[in-house]
């Protein structure tokens, strides 16, 4: 083979794996965040065990009395917690994303700082440091009232939304709503039509006009029509 022809297909080979490098390294970049870890994967960090067993672990380890001890109201309220996973499944950094309170962000960190190895991240078919956002769900509920919605303990803003209200041992005349900045309108037998402007988190006050004394309280969550 002729020098100048060697020295060609050397250039040829250079030029085919720095472009190959740079590709792969235009990939990665639009994951990093910053550091070596990622935001966006291919395969996301997972509990080792599946679903199932994040499952089980939850009902092994979760406190779900969390919540009534620290008396927040009826509603379902969703933690998100946000960690790193290592390359080789050990999680770091565990950070609130969420601010519901009433211990429940508290008890999500506890119980993943002992849930072990996770199965790591997948970058280009290799495992990758990478963050992880996990969602944990706690309900609250009074056996004292019933409520409907037509979407679980969520309201609408700009919307009519209508619920529906059962307490024991109090007339539906004698039952008074209240929710801060809120418009709520009695359509009778315990419907009620809610109007809100803001998106976040509100409470409904429930109270008895005729004894004078409050009855209980509901958290809802708010958002935005396009989100149903």
């Amino acid at each position: 083979m002729k020098p100048y022809l060697f020295i060609l297909l050397l250039l040829a080979l250079f030029i085919s794996l720095t472009s190959r490098a740079q590709e792969e390294a235009g990939k990665d970049s639009l994951a990093v965040t910053k550091g070596n870890v990622f935001e966006k994967v291919d395969e996301e960090a997972s509990f080792p065990e599946g679903l199932d067993g994040w499952r089980k672990f939850l009902e092994k380890n979760l406190n779900p009395n969390v919540p009534v001890e620290n008396s927040a109201p009826v509603g379902i309220y969703t933690v998100l917690v946000q960690f790193i996973v290592d390359r080789n499944g050990n999680i770091s950094d565990i950070k609130p994303l969420t601010r519901i309170g009433y211990g429940m962000e508290q008890e999500v960190v506890r119980i993943l700082k002992k849930s072990g190895t996770w199965k790591p991240a997948m970058q280009n078919n290799r495992a990758v440091n990478a963050y992880r956002k996990q969602p944990v769900t706690f309900m609250v509920e009074d056996d004292s009232f019933e409520i409907t919605t037509t979407t679980a303990y969520t309201l609408f803003t700009d919307t009519d939304n209508e619920i529906s209200l059962k307490v024991d041992r109090v007339k539906n005349e004698d039952l008074q709503l209240t929710i801060a900045g809120a418009i709520i309108t009695s359509r009778g037998d315990g419907k009620y039509i809610i109007r809100v402007k803001k998106k976040g988190r509100v409470i409904m006050a429930l109270y008895n006009t005729k004894k004078k004394k409050p009855v209980g309280s509901v958290s809802f969550e708010v958002k935005d029509p396009k989100d149903k």
